[in-house]
């Protein structure tokens, strides 16, 4: 879950999850998390999806549409009027998935090793059974089980943080 929303989903985004899920996946993409929150007289359900190749704003349009169909097909809002969210996830969704260990090669990232503290390192590799990092130049092998929750380091003028730019400012 991103972070600054870790809470256990209540029966509501539980129900809600169960009926977007499939929509989300028919898009290509993974449900990363439902919130749903008062706003006002209003509900405001936030969706976060995320896929190997990103979010562009044409799938979350396209996401948004499909789930807000499939959510009045079904009233699992309940009659209660709400605003969809469609996102995709921070920089700062702690990284507890093998897929979202696998979205952020190339990035440094910072991540609690049982019994040997934090390390930081950029991620060459994620598979099924673990992650592995350059260490200040080492290759550094991990099982997820004695991996913590790890966090993507927003860095300045690295070249993978100048993937997209055109060279002409834009």
């Amino acid at each position: 879950m991103p972070a600054g929303s870790r809470h256990a989903p209540s029966d509501d985004e539980s129900r809600i999850a169960d009926v977007i899920r499939p929509v989300v996946a028919a898009a290509g993409m993974d449900l990363e998390s439902v919130r749903v929150t008062a706003a006002g007289r209003r509900r405001l359900l936030r969706v976060v999806v995320d896929s190997d190749r990103g979010v562009s704003l044409d799938d979350a349009a396209v996401v948004s549409r499909d789930v807000s169909a499939a959510l009045d097909a079904v009233a699992v809002m309940g009659d209660f009027p709400y605003t969809l969210e469609v996102s995709s996830p921070g920089v700062d969704r702690p990284l507890t998935d093998t897929r979202h260990w696998r979205r952020a090669a190339g990035r440094l990232v910072r991540v609690p090793v049982a019994d040997s503290g934090a390390v930081v390192g950029r991620v060459l590799l994620a598979d099924a059974d673990g992650v592995t990092l350059d260490v200040e130049g080492a290759r550094r092998r991990f099982a997820y089980g004695v991996l913590g929750a790890g966090a993507v380091q927003v860095e300045f003028g690295h070249p993978q943080a100048e993937l997209g730019a055109t060279g002409d400012g834009h």
